[in-house]
């Protein structure tokens, strides 16, 4: 549902956008799938990533909602988008060794794009995650 004059973006322009914020450098984020209106970002548990009940941090939740949902965005609209807004519901705590982010485009317009995310846990030995948040955003196209 984009207009032919969108550019695409490939998955390694997405690997090259993603390793150019120093916050998800930082975390050690990881884009894990992208392409065709979908994005799926990872990043492993770490104790400073932790609350005080040993949950994953639900601001590192919020910021893997909004990075899926904004390059999911980009995916089907191109590179120039911005978070318009998004909310977030937390099911459970997240507690495991990696959440993964994976997000899903809904409707992308000319001008916005609709998204959604569900966030899982994972534990070390890769057996099947465990839905922990939800999450749906609408991504601004500039210039759209």
């Amino acid at each position: 549902m984009t207009s032919a004059a969108t550019r695409r973006i490939d998955r390694a322009e997405a690997q090259a956008v993603l390793a150019a914020q120093p916050f998800s450098v930082l975390l050690g984020t990881r884009l894990a799938g992208f392409g065709d209106g979908t994005a799926t970002l990872e990043l492993d548990f770490r104790d400073d990533l932790l609350q005080q009940n040993g949950f994953l941090h639900g601001g590192v939740l919020s910021y893997a909602a909004d990075n899926a949902i904004t390059f999911a965005a980009g995916a089907a609209a191109g590179p120039e988008v911005l978070t318009a807004g998004f909310t977030i519901d937390y099911l459970r705590p997240a507690r495991g060794a990696v959440l993964r982010a994976r997000a899903e485009v809904v409707r992308a317009g000319r001008t916005r794009v609709v998204v959604r995310c569900d966030l899982t846990v994972h534990p070390a030995d890769g057996g099947p995650g465990m839905l922990c948040a939800v999450a749906q955003g609408t991504v601004s196209v500039a210039g759209g």
